[in-house]
């Protein structure tokens, strides 16, 4: 047995019809099996929220159909990159790829360097794609680069285009989905999230405050790993709910 499919033994979670972890990148599948184990350590502060997101999941999911989640925060470069990038791979680890996670902010600036070097180390491939977006309020270059969680060949095209962008951008979903604002300055500058059929504030610490210090690496590893147990831990409860309901 494979270390991936033992931990998915482990903690007891099986794969719905559609993709399965191995269509995952084998490195990244190894993390996101660890990050399934540890849905445990999501924070109280966070749980009430990772669950609500679930139970919206679940009332809405169809297999076969797309369902989407925009995580929004201000620049749209740090915690809301990661929110995308570790939750579409939860989903797809956990076979519910119709579950589709997108970024945005309020004042969108670029995907920052230090964020695609956190995704990079677990294995999310992220190449440049030679285009660049509009330039947000503060200026400079807002490069696209295509994310990529899942391996080359797979047919459920895990992978999408990523740039900095307002949440209401035409790259993101338009109306029914859900809204995870992942920063308190998101949360306070939307008190509604236009187009969103849920909104859910979920703030967590910022680790551009740790930028060119020695623990800047540690710190955006330990904020992506943070949001993505918040974001495997709602898929786990999306899924119990639907198993419950069988």
């Amino acid at each position: 047995m494979s270390r991936i499919l033992w931990a998915l033994t482990a903690v007891g979670i099986t794969t719905m019809s559609g993709v399965e972890s191995s269509e995952l990148a084998p490195k990244l599948a190894e993390h996101m099996a660890r990050i399934a184990s540890e849905t445990g350590q999501v924070k109280a502060d966070h749980k009430g929220a990772s669950e609500k997101l679930g139970e919206w999941i679940a009332g809405h999911y169809k297999a076969g159909q797309p369902l989407h989640v925009t995580v929004i925060c201000t620049g749209n470069s740090r915690r809301s990159m990661l929110g995308s990038v570790m939750g579409n791979a939860s989903a797809a680890f956990l076979g519910m790829p119709e579950v589709r996670f997108h970024s945005g902010g309020t004042t969108p600036s670029a995907f920052n360097k230090r964020t695609i070097t956190s995704l990079k180390r677990v294995g999310v491939v992220i190449e440049p794609t030679g285009e660049k977006a509009v330039m947000g309020p503060a200026g400079g270059d807002n490069p696209k680069y295509l994310v990529r969680w899942g391996i080359s060949d797979s047919a459920n095209q895990l992978q999408m285009v990523e740039f900095s962008k307002h949440y209401r951008d035409e790259a993101n979903p338009q109306s029914g989905y859900a809204a995870v604002l992942v920063c308190t300055e998101a949360d306070g500058a939307c008190p509604t999230v236009a187009g969103a059929s849920a909104r859910i504030p979920a703030p967590f610490e910022d680790p551009k405050k740790f930028d060119d210090t020695p623990e800047e690496a540690s710190r955006y590893d330990e904020r992506r790993d943070d949001i993505a147990r918040f974001m495997m831990n709602a898929l786990q409860h999306a899924k119990s709910i639907a198993k419950s309901a069988e």
